[in-house]
Formats: C-alpha cells, sequence, structure tokens
C-alpha cells in the first residue's frame, strides 16, 4: 500500500516513545505498509548540530522522508514542546519536506498538563512544512506504556484503544492516492 516514515524524536535509546513506535509500526505493517524506522538519536550529533546538510546520515534522512508516502512523529514532550533532537532533524530538512504527505503526530509524557502539545508545538511546524493532511494525533502518558523484557511495550486498554484508532485513521488517510488527496484540496 503505502511506505511509512516511523521518526523517532527521543533522545533515550530505552525510550518508551521509540518502543511505542515500534509497537505501532507493527499494526501498520499488518495492514500491508512498508514501515521504516527512523530514531533521530542514531544520527550523528555533529551534523545535526552542526547543520551539516550534506553529511550522509542527513542525505539518506531527508530521502526517506521525500520517499514516504506517510510520516508518523513521535517524540516525548519536555518544557511542554516536543523535544529539540527532533527540531534538529526537522530544521535540517526542506521548508516544504512534507509536501503531499500525510503525517500521525504521537507524543509521550509524564502529566496531562502536557497533552496540548501536539496541538500547539508540533502541529503548527509539521503544517509549516508542507503536510497535505495532519490526521488526529495521540498523546500517551508515560505511566500507560509498560516496557516489556523482551523490549516490545504493552499499554495500558483505555491508551491502547485510541492509539489503535489513531494509527487506523492515519492508516486509511494513506489508502487515497496522492493525487486524490491532492485534486480535492484544488
Amino acid at each position: 500500500m503505502a511506505t511509512v516514515l516511523s521518526l523517532s524524536g527521543s533522545p533515550s535509546a530505552t525510550s518508551r516513545t521509540a518502543r511505542l513506535l515500534r509497537h505501532l509500526d507493527a499494526r501498520l505493517t499488518a495492514q500491508g505498509h512498508e514501515v521504516i524506522p527512523l530514531d533521530v538519536r542514531t544520527l550523528p550529533a555533529a551534523a545535526l548540530l552542526g547543520a551539516d546538510f550534506s553529511h550522509p546520515a542527513i542525505v539518506r534522512a531527508k530521502a526517506l522522508v521525500e520517499q514516504a508516502d506517510g510520516v508518523v512523529v513521535g517524540t516525548p514532550v519536555y518544557k511542554a514542546a516536543y523535544s529539540g533532537l527532533l527540531k534538529s532533524l526537522l530544521d535540517l530538512l526542506p521548508q516544504y519536506a512534507l509536501t503531499g504527505k500525510t503525517v500521525l503526530p504521537l507524543a509521550t509524557g509524564g502529566s496531562v498538563a502536557h497533552v496540548l502539545a501536539i496541538d500547539y508545538a508540533l502541529r503548527p511546524v509539521l503544517s509549516s512544512m508542507g503536510a497535505a493532511h495532519i490526521v488526529q494525533g495521540w498523546f500517551t502518558l508515560d505511566k500507560d506504556i509498560t516496557v516489556e523484557p523482551d523490549g516490545g511495550v504493552s499499554v495500558a486498554a483505555g491508551a491502547a484503544e485510541a492509539l489503535e484508532q489513531v494509527v487506523d485513521q492515519f492508516s486509511a488517510a494513506l489508502g487515497h492516492p496522492r493525487t486524490t488527496v491532492l485534486a480535492a484540496a484544488s
């Protein structure tokens, strides 16, 4: 069906955010999508912070965004906003890197006080980058994500159901060819 870039903006190797994304990647794969995971933390810090647009890892990340039909953007919330690591990558992408793409914003955090970070911090940036369609995002509390001994995650029942719904909406939005979405917007 569609190619999906699953982008984790967490700086932590033991991130609940990244593990939650990999869990959701499996659902998208089961629905017939090709999912390509990218943990921004694996990109060279010097290239990200030094804005080295020509670094091979940055060029590859830009190519992955360009080739994707849809992008799942996951981030932990710090100081009521998405991670600085995610910001570093987004700043290196072309201004309209998300043009014609369907985007699903997801966030994790320790308090419901951060629930609006998706709508007030992340969504405007994704929109400014030309996303054709930003589906309803979802904020998941850290306490609702349990890391299993095998490295996977389990999600509390209410949160799991909500996540399944937003992932299914994203998947359905990907089912429409880009030309249909663009033609409808004209």
